[in-house]
Parts: structure tokens; C-alpha cells; sequence
């Protein structure tokens, strides 16, 4: 499978990510497709030809590997890379919307600018970009909890019992490399965890940012409503804005202080 294209499309991703969205990307191109690509498919290349039972009986061999891998990790994995960077295409679609939306709007009235910065997460596209961070959280936790259930586990045995029919009996089956195949889905899975992980981070961030500037936006607006109350006609500077005296210093120099002071404030 060729993920040139897929890897050319999400790159342009990046600039309207954060920065846990583009480490994210980067792992997940660096960490799980060029793992993938690379070796994965390889180590996993021979096992239908290299699948053994303790059996010659007709049918067997292939009714046993069936049941013990019911699908390819290789197809498993394949399929959720997919499924995770399908949502990054949720917003560039999104912002692609805006800025023909912006180029209209910019030829009927002649220059002026619908959107200043058709990139920038406010609106509709803050919450399509939270819709895509909880989209790729759940199919990596889904795709993790169906391959959980599907082998009963993380773990690749070195020894397999299938008593299916048309085996005469309880059968012993073998997989080739198990260790290096256990060690490879190991890492698939903590890649896919780490990447969980960010994911929820990047949402708590985004949330954390907009809770903080709906708080900011509604202190300034009370402090607005108050000076209008009281007929204020300027509002006093924050406190941040205020020269900061030292209490260690002594009274000729809390004089010069206050000096230096006055003398800044006619200037």
C-alpha cells in the first residue's frame, strides 16, 4: 500500500494544529507508518505460509488459522491508520470551506475580508477540530479493544490447540516468529496508547484555552458594566500596570522611590 499520498495530504495539517496536534502527527508517521511500511508488513509477510499443524489432514491447517487469526494484524493495523487520520481531513475541508467562503465574499465586496485568518480555531472550526481529536482518541481505543477481544489479549502464543472440524483431533498449531511478531504489536500498541494520550491532552488544552478567555472576556465586560453603574470615566488599571515598591527599603529611599515616580508620571 502506497501512504506517500496520505502522508502529502495530512502534512498540510500542521499548520492549523497546535503543537500536541503535531507531535501527534509526527508520531504517528514516524512511530506507526514508517514502522508499518517498513518492517511490520515483513515480519508478518509469511505467516499463512509458515503457519504449521501437527496434522495432514485436508482442510485442517486452514480452518485452524483461521480461527486463531481471525484477520491480519497487517489488514488490522492498515485499517486503523486509515480510520485515525480520516478526521485530520475534518478540518482542512473545514478551512478549505472558509477560504472559498472568503474568496466570495472578497470579490463582492471588493477587498474587504470575510475571515481575517481562515485557519485560525474560532467558531464553527474550534468545534470541528475538537470533533476530530475525539474522533481519533475513540478509533484508536476501539481498534485496541477489538484487537484485545480478538486474541484475548496483547500476546502472540508460541503454541496453539485447535480441535475444529475436519480435524481428527485436538491439533497442535505453531506461528512462525512469534517473539519478534509479540514485540512488534507490543509496540503498535503502546504507539497507539501514546497517541491517546496526546490526543486528550490537546482536547483538555483546547478546553482549558477557551474556558480561560470566556472568563477574561466576561471579567472585562463586568468591569464595563460597573464603571458604567457608577458613572466612572476611566477604569483603573489593572495592578499588574502598578510600580511595585520594594518593603525593605528605607525611608530615604521610599522618598526617592516615590520621586522617581512622580517624575515618570508627568513625563
Amino acid at each position: 500500500m502506497n501512504w506517500s499520498g496520505l502522508e502529502s495530504l495530512l502534512s498540510g495539517v500542521n499548520k492549523y494544529s497546535t503543537a500536541f496536534g503535531r507531535i501527534w502527527l509526527s508520531m504517528v508517521f514516524v512511530f506507526r507508518v514508517l514502522v508499518f511500511v517498513v518492517a511490520a508488513q515483513r515480519v508478518w509477510g509469511d505467516e499463512n505460509k509458515d503457519f504449521v499443524c501437527n496434522t495432514r489432514q485436508p482442510g485442517c491447517t486452514n480452518i485452524c488459522y483461521d480461527h486463531i487469526f481471525p484477520i491480519s494484524h497487517i489488514r488490522l493495523w492498515a485499517l486503523q491508520l486509515i480510520f485515525i487520520t480520516c478526521p485530520s481531513l475534518m478540518v482542512m475541508a473545514h478551512v478549505k470551506f472558509r477560504e472559498g467562503k472568503d474568496e466570495k465574499y472578497v470579490a463582492q465586496h471588493h477587498g474587504s475580508h470575510l475571515y481575517a485568518n481562515p485557519g485560525k480555531k474560532r467558531g464553527g472550526l474550534w468545534w470541528t477540530y475538537l470533533l476530530s481529536l475525539i474522533f481519533k482518541a475513540g478509533f484508536d481505543s476501539s481498534f485496541l479493544y477489538i484487537l484485545y477481544r480478538m486474541y484475548h489479549g496483547y500476546d502472540l502464543p508460541r503454541l496453539s490447540k485447535c480441535s475444529l472440524e475436519p480435524c481428527p483431533n485436538t491439533v497442535d498449531c505453531f506461528i512462525s516468529r512469534p517473539t519478534e511478531k509479540k514485540i512488534f504489536m507490543l509496540f503498535m500498541v503502546v504507539s497507539s496508547a501514546v497517541c491517546i494520550f496526546m490526543c486528550i491532552l490537546e482536547m483538555i488544552y483546547l478546553i482549558g484555552k477557551r474556558i480561560a478567555k470566556v472568563l477574561k472576556v466576561r471579567h472585562e465586560n463586568e468591569r464595563l458594566v460597573f464603571a458604567d453603574q457608577h458613572e466612572l470615566t476611566t477604569i483603573a488599571p489593572p495592578r499588574s500596570q502598578y510600580r511595585r515598591v520594594d518593603p525593605t527599603l528605607g525611608d530615604s529611599q521610599l522618598s526617592l522611590a516615590k520621586r522617581e515616580k512622580a517624575i515618570t508620571t508627568t513625563l
